[in-house]
């Protein structure tokens, strides 16, 4: 689970980056703000890679995907970002839990 979720916060934190600069060029937002938000979602993002063994890593993982998807209040395209990347996150955690269990079969097997 645990590359799975961490290649999904790593593509995060590119995609944010770069749909700051977008907004800051499509959108009357002021540019603090917009850094204010894309900013402190890509540190959590990076943040929240280091620490996916522990045990508060999802909540955490799906609150940033929730911030995503509310940011969309101040750019719009952020409701159908946030909202893909909530669904990815959710595809990292379900397959990523798979992935798991059949590693840990196949370790107990021999």
């Amino acid at each position: 689970m645990r590359m799975l979720c961490a290649a999904t916060l790593i593509a995060e934190f590119i995609v944010l980056g770069l749909a700051g600069l977008v907004a800051m060029a499509l959108t009357d937002v002021p540019t603090g703000v917009l850094w204010a938000v894309c900013g402190t979602a890509m540190v959590v993002s990076l943040l929240l890679c280091g620490m996916l063994n522990r045990r508060a890593a999802v909540p955490v993982g799906w609150a940033l995907q929730i911030g995503l998807i509310a940011s969309g209040v101040l750019v719009p395209a952020m409701f159908l970002l946030g909202g893909l990347f909530a669904v990815l996150w959710w595809a990292a955690i379900h397959y990523g839990r798979e992935i798991d269990a059949i590693k840990a079969a196949r370790a107990a097997e021999g």
